[in-house]
């Protein structure tokens, strides 16, 4: 999966001026949490700016597994890379929670970058941390455990969501297993992630492994 990269997202780099510009181009849109706002193998119409909330990228595997490929958030900019490929929709794009987004035709938005230099600069500066968190991605993949590959990231100051079904047991399980391989007791890490989300609690079995985890990463 790719994160969201570090740093201020399209929306946020582009000039005032730019963004009133970018504003009439389109149209604003919300959605509910779990509403795709484009599907895979969908034409390529328009662009998404997010302008408030999170969304992730996820495509269908071969044996039929969903693969979420990225996590993008406020102020990225999603959608566009498709139309200069195959234009089709090479995945799916759906609200985490919910989502404003301002909606731009594809060629008025590829017109848009052509035209404007500060778009053009937020967006060459997009690309290229998206071309650093796909480098990191690879460096660490050959790390098998989940929670040193997102230390590994976040040491590198790449943005990572945590994300599950209801943020109570898988998530808070990584969450603790990150405060473990960066040196704080299983006690603690605990307490931590309850402070900062009190239903949080890891199913049994995955709590089990945390205690299995934490002999290892003790001294």
């Amino acid at each position: 999966m790719e994160p969201s990269g570090s740093g201020r997202g399209f929306w946020d780099l582009l000039p005032h001026e730019e963004q009133r510009v970018l504003s009439s181009l389109g149209r604003e849109r919300e959605y509910p949490p779990g509403a795709a706002l484009c599907v895979e193998g969908d034409p390529v119409t328009h662009v998404f700016v997010l302008l408030n909330g999170w969304v992730k990228v996820i495509a269908v595997t071969a044996d039929g597994r969903e693969s979420v490929l990225a996590l993008r958030g406020t102020g990225d900019v999603v959608g566009e890379t498709a139309g200069e490929t195959t234009g089709v929709r090479n995945a799916t794009m759906q609200a985490l929670v919910s989502v404003r987004a301002l909606i731009v035709g594809y060629e008025r938005f590829s017109s848009f970058i052509d035209t404007h230099q500060g778009g053009s600069r937020a967006y060459r500066r997009v690309i290229v941390h998206r071309w650093r968190d796909a480098e990191t991605m690879l460096r660490v993949r050959a790390v098998t455990n989940g929670a040193q590959r997102l230390a590994g990231l976040a040491a590198d100051g790449v943005r990572v969501g945590l994300y599950c079904q209801a943020g109570i047991s898988r998530t808070s399980t990584v969450a603790i297993a990150y405060l473990m391989v960066r040196g704080m007791p299983l006690a603690a890490a605990t307490q931590l992630v309850r402070q900062a989300r009190p239903q949080a609690m890891p199913a049994l079995e995955l709590w089990r492994s945390l205690e299995r985890l934490a002999p290892g990463l003790a001294g």
